[in-house]
């Protein structure tokens, strides 16, 4: 049968194809300028990996130093972006990932599904809390396939807002890959916080195949993706960093998961609190654009920094080969 589509119908797909194609423009744009910022600092390449679920193929950075230690001579991240339908964009992430680099790492960075810049069927297969952490983790099996000279078990994963909620949701389940995480202003407990939002911001997630319904209709689905919940499975060492002004992933939610971890997991995680840092939410990864890209040395990035450097340092020694050689 021959489908009519009327003329609102026509003008709505024009309207949803337009918005794709001034994404992949966009994305285009971030990536031009990560080259830009990182040609003959660091050897940036982008590919693509088959999911673990439905073999969906999701684009992933790698950066990594230029010149290579040998077999296991490096620690790795995996580097997950935030956002509701975000993207790994420079005018976040571009300093802290050279930054990483120059220590030593090296920085796999996931383009899961729901990211935006590669098409709708990307955009929709979108699946919060649910198989995109598959996505994230199979970068995990990608390591392993491709990067002989990353060492498996100086593996750390590192995550902002709902990358963070990710982080989260991998080392609850997978906690053995990891040898450590850090999970900044992360999304913690989506039945409070979608009560909390309202209901525009709650068609983000009933509207999704895989959850189809309000936290009242699918209780269950909604704790099963809420890492607050989930404390108890952690098992290795863990840094949050959380603010008071978080007008996105407001205080009343980060509190309770600190609540949690510092009750429950005293001796596995660091937390730190911060009262009002300049950006709020983004207090951490402000970014001059205005320039060549570097950080905003508030007080509070400058400490949290430190802080994330350190604990990652401590558990995957990245100055080091496997065998013990220290590098500079």
């Amino acid at each position: 049968m021959l489908a009519i589509l009327l003329p609102g119908a026509v003008s709505a797909q024009r309207q949803t194809g337009d918005r794709h194609e001034r994404y992949r423009q966009e994305k285009a744009r971030r990536d031009a300028k990560f080259r830009e910022l990182y040609d003959g600092v660091l050897d940036m390449q982008k590919t693509v990996y088959a999911s673990r679920i439905g073999e969906l193929e999701i684009p992933v950075y790698v950066f990594q130093p230029l010149e290579l230690r040998g077999d296991r001579g490096h620690a790795a991240l995996i580097w997950v972006h935030g956002g509701v339908h975000g993207d790994l964009d420079p005018e976040h992430y571009a300093p802290f990932i050279r930054e990483a680099v120059e220590r030593g790492y090296v920085v796999v960075a996931p383009e899961y599904r729901g990211s935006t810049g590669y098409g709708q069927e990307h955009y929709d297969a979108i699946d919060y809390g649910g198989y995109e952490v598959d996505d994230v983790l199979t970068a995990v099996d990608f390591i392993r396939e491709t990067m002989p000279y990353v060492d498996l078990e100086r593996l750390g994963m590192i995550g902002w807002s709902h990358g963070g909620f990710i982080t989260l949701h991998s080392i609850f389940r997978e906690q053995h890959t990891f040898r450590c995480a850090a999970a900044m202003v992360p999304v913690t407990n989506l039945v409070f916080r979608l009560s909390y939002k309202g209901p525009g911001y709650t068609s983000y997630y009933t509207s999704q195949e895989r959850i189809g319904g309000a936290p009242h209709e699918k209780r269950e689905i909604y704790i099963e993706r809420s890492p607050v919940y989930h404390v108890d499975r952690l098992e290795i060492p863990l840094i949050v960093h959380v603010t008071r002004n978080d007008q996105d992933v407001n205080f009343v939610e980060c509190e309770m998961l600190i609540d949690a971890l510092e009750h429950k997991k005293p001796f596995l995680v660091e937390t730190k609190i911060y009262d009002d840092p300049p950006g709020g939410h983004a207090f951490n990864r402000q970014v001059e654009t205005d320039g060549d890209y570097g950080r905003r040395f508030s007080r509070e990035q400058r400490d949290s920094w430190n802080r994330i450097w350190a604990f990652l340092e401590w558990h995957l020694l990245p100055y080091q080969d496997a065998a013990g050689e220290i590098y500079d």
